[in-house]
């Protein structure tokens, strides 16, 4: 037992000094939100209603860790509203993204993710989270970069038609490495 963990902290203590590292630690947060068609809009010029409405906002926040500046995995934790339909939801998920292209600490990536949408009330159950996106990191001073994105959401409800609740956000956010 002694040489396993003599071993386990030679092994930690020589990653530690090395002068490549495989990767980094970061926290993120990010603010989504999605628009969409006023039911009440109408041809008239005069109504006063708007085609495009604001129709949710999503508040983010995730820890994760990136491998070789590519590929990161990381775990989220955020708040959903959607107020057209009276949806509140707490989304847990894992997210594995991918940079595609890289210029100095700029980056452009593709995202996936899949967790649990926990609801605070019984009006709907609890269902699954699914979600697709892309987006740029733009490198900013001392290891905090800025984050813009689009996304698709996808969340299963019982009760909503084919039994979920699709959405496309765009976002904004920070990275801090």
């Amino acid at each position: 037992m002694r040489k396993l963990l003599f071993s386990i902290a030679l092994l930690f203590a020589v990653q530690l000094s090395s002068q490549e590292k495989l990767g980094s630690p970061f926290f993120t947060s990010t603010f989504n939100f999605t628009l969409g068609i006023n039911e009440n809009y109408t041809l008239d010029p005069d109504d006063g209603e708007p085609l495009i409405v604001p129709a949710a906002i999503f508040l983010r926040l995730g820890i994760g860790y990136e491998f070789k500046r590519r590929l990161a995995v990381s775990l989220h934790a955020g708040y959903d509203f959607h107020w057209n339909y009276a949806v509140d939801a707490f989304p847990t998920y894992t997210t594995l993204r991918y940079n595609i292209t890289e210029r100095e600490d700029d980056a452009f990536f593709i995202e996936t993710s899949y967790g649990k949408m926990w609801r605070p009330t019984n009006r709907y159950p609890d269902g699954n989270y699914y979600g697709f996106g892309i987006g740029g990191q733009i490198a900013g001073g001392k290891r905090v970069n800025t984050i813009v994105r689009l996304d698709f959401h996808r969340k299963g409800l019982l009760g909503f038609k084919n039994n979920r609740l699709d959405s496309v956000s765009f976002g904004i956010g920070f990275s801090f490495y």
